[in-house]
């Protein structure tokens, strides 16, 4: 197996910051004795290329270098196709170790974008320069740990993440910042969440997991499928998700109207907005959806439009250096 990581860079994350950020902390990872090769990144989905042909040449670890979207590229480039195949890969943990087969690629990060919402489930207040700083420390360590891979089959595929897919509220304020103020930062995001709250859309995603035997259909604010706690970088929509559980973090949240959403705001950011009556949550190992159509979900911080059909988990599935 080859153990030199393979760094895969977006140099526009981050406002371009990324770029010039980067050479610095990989000349001090290779002082550290670390094995290192690098690759660009031009275009959007071009991680993902980068890293399916890496692992098909044998590389087995990986450096997302940008922000969140990096490494959602990556991840869906280390996952490819087959679900059967990888299900059989995390399935090994009953024999070998993760650490020690070779199939299981192992992912770091250098949080150099804008978004480092993974991260935070391993270092509380991680951002900027200590969430820059924990990963280097991670690197130079040595220092890896399972994590599970959440699996999203849809209407045209599927689709890979580690953190979390999100359809209502968080979806509709997402894809309002990537469409409408998309280079206004913090500032977009606000604003999206304003415009968000005065045509508050509530209704329903019909779901059942686990065998149920109906859809759940009743009208909901959101409902979020979770690997990691936070999203946003600081909102932790799903307090008690754990990485490595091989279980989903299912949260709903109901019907609740625009002055109770503005009360209970702040608890989306330290999560107790599921001790709201409204709210309801499951640690679950399968969800399926009943769609009537696409809609629009906030994956890993990507806006996509999809008509979701279920979502698995494949535990264990990935070694995370944190």
């Amino acid at each position: 197996m080859n153990e030199t990581f393979l760094a895969i860079i977006n140099p526009a994350a981050g406002g371009g910051r990324c770029g010039e950020r980067v050479g610095t902390a990989l000349d001090r990872l290779r002082g550290a004795g670390l094995a290192i090769e690098t690759a660009e990144t031009s275009a959007v989905g071009h991680a993902t290329q980068i890293a399916r042909e890496a692992y098909g040449r044998g590389y087995r670890k990986f450096l997302a270098v940008g922000g969140d979207g990096t490494a959602f590229e990556i991840v869906n480039g280390l996952f490819p196709e087959s679900r059967e195949s990888r299900s059989q890969v995390s399935g090994v943990r009953s024999q070998v170790a993760p650490a020690e087969d070779e199939r299981i690629p192992t992912l770091g990060f250098l949080p150099l974008g804008t978004g480092n919402s993974f991260l935070r489930d391993f270092v509380p207040g991680t951002s900027g320069k200590n969430g820059l700083e924990h990963a280097m420390q991670a690197l130079e360590a040595r220092r890896s740990r399972a994590c599970d891979v959440l699996c999203l089959a849809h209407k045209d595929g599927t689709i890979y993440y580690t953190n979390l897919l999100s359809v209502g509220f968080p979806a509709n304020v997402a894809t309002a910042r990537c469409r409408r103020f998309p280079k206004l930062g913090y500032l977009g995001y606000w604003l999206s969440i304003f415009l968000c709250l005065a045509r508050l859309d509530r209704r329903p995603f019909p779901v059942r997991f686990d065998g149920q035997r109906e859809f759940d259909s009743r009208r909901c604010l959101f409902l979020t499928f979770n690997n990691s706690k936070f999203t946003g970088g600081t909102m932790m929509i799903a307090p008690d998700a754990v990485t490595d559980d091989g279980l989903i973090e299912y949260v709903r949240w109901g019907p609740i109207g625009r002055l109770g959403l503005i009360r209970n705001l702040v608890g989306l950011y330290d999560g107790t907005h599921t001790q709201h009556p409204l709210a309801e949550r499951q640690a679950v190992r399968r969800i399926e959806f009943q769609l009537d159509g696409p809609v629009d979900v906030m994956v890993d911080g990507e806006v996509l439009t999809l008509e979701c059909r279920t979502i698995e988990v494949l535990p264990s599935a990935l070694r995370v250096v944190v």
